[in-house]
């Protein structure tokens, strides 16, 4: 990833280099279609604890949530918020995998590194009757592979990956994930995809018809094939700029996510082509060596608003899990915003990329190698 900053409209998502570096101490390995049970609580929780007297601290992307938080969450809940920033997961991972108290209550990680968090026992199992507000949150939220049931993560925001282009440029509308992998003439060289480990073998793997989270060396090789053959036709490899290109002309056709596809202007398109594709989720996660845990399940109830979590939505551009915050924002803002229309169950169309443990090494060299040649 080529910021330092986490950019405002980028999902954490895509932060997934090197995820089996960051839990290399985390211990096993995650099983592809559920999440494993969360441990057992620390301790019992007081559903009539005065939050007065505990103080939560956080740790969020930059921009990710209002810049008036904490002065809402002490008007609201009667607790001190302390808000600290990461830039990305590797950062918070290697933070809270590192051994020593870091003080945080409640941290804002992608769903594989919650996972892998989960794995390592360092998070506490939710409350359920302490997040009251869960109940504001779609069915389809609850049917995540990494952690079904919600049992130690709360989603905070979720979308998918697909083709964002250029209507004026292309003679023909992009549906198949083999239109950027092998464009037409008038295209070659002037379509980008992603450098980011995951997110580069995406088309190719789902081109092939196999899993995001496949680990087959078999079906990694002929994906790393196809990425080699599709390289000399891209203009670059871009995670950041791929908006600005399509806005320039540079490009025509982008590999996007789809809070990142710029819909709003007049000639841009976006969609998941006809293969698949995936679902990333950021989310929200109690640690278990919080000692402020009743006003940590507070502050995600209180997120969970929403008025609140409809912040995202139309601050980030992000759809949120939250039909209760979905259903009340702005139908203009949603209706110039072509990726916001997307329901639930399409998102659900797409896979949840899972934590591989030790085989998402697999992915680093596979994005090095095509990378480097």
């Amino acid at each position: 990833m080529s910021r330092t900053r986490y950019p405002r409209n980028l999902p954490a998502a895509a932060l997934a280099v090197g995820l089996a570096l960051a839990v290399s101490a985390c211990g096993g390995e995650a099983a592809d279609t559920a999440a494993p049970a969360a441990s057992a609580s620390s301790a019992q929780l007081n559903p009539n604890a005065d939050l007065s007297k505990q103080s939560i601290t956080i740790s969020v992307w930059d921009g990710y949530t209002p810049k008036e938080l904490a002065t809402e969450v002490k008007d609201k809940l009667k607790t001190d918020l302390k808000v600290t920033l990461h830039a990305t997961n590797e950062e918070i991972m290697a933070k809270l995998t590192g051994g020593a108290d870091t003080g945080l209550d409640v941290a804002f990680v992608s769903g594989q590194y919650a996972q892998a968090l989960n794995e390592a026992g360092l998070l506490e199992p939710l409350h359920p009757e302490l997040i009251p507000n869960l109940a504001n949150l779609y069915p389809e939220a609850k049917e995540l592979s990494y952690d079904k049931g919600n049992v130690f993560s709360v989603p905070y925001t979720w979308g998918t990956t697909g083709i964002c282009y250029r209507t004026d440029l292309v003679k023909t509308a992009p549906a198949s994930w083999n239109d950027l992998l092998n464009p037409p003439a008038d295209a070659v060289k002037k379509v980008t995809m992603m450098t980011t480990e995951r997110w580069l073998a995406l088309p190719a793997i789902k081109a092939l018809g196999y899993s995001v989270n496949t680990k087959s060396d078999e079906e990694l090789a002929k994906v790393k094939a196809k990425l080699l053959e599709a390289k000399p036709k891209l203009l670059k490899y871009d995670d950041t700029t791929f908006g600005e290109l399509l806005k320039s002309g540079e490009a025509v056709m982008v590999e996007a996510w789809d809070g990142w596809c710029p819909t709003t202007e007049k000639n841009i398109k976006f969609v998941v082509p006809k293969e698949g594709s995936d679902l990333w989720v950021d989310t929200m996660v109690v640690l278990k060596s919080s000692k402020n845990k009743e006003a940590a399940h507070a502050f995600i109830n209180y997120i969970l608003d929403p008025k609140v979590h409809g912040w995202a939505a139309e601050n980030i551009l992000y759809k949120v899990p939250n039909k209760a915050a979905m259903d009340a924002m702005n139908p203009e803002l949603k209706a110039a915003n072509a990726p916001l229309q997307m329901s639930p169950s399409d998102l659900l169309k797409g896979e949840s990329i899972i934590d591989l443990g030790e085989d998402s090494l697999k992915f680093t060299k596979l994005a090095t190698e095509v990378s480097a040649k």
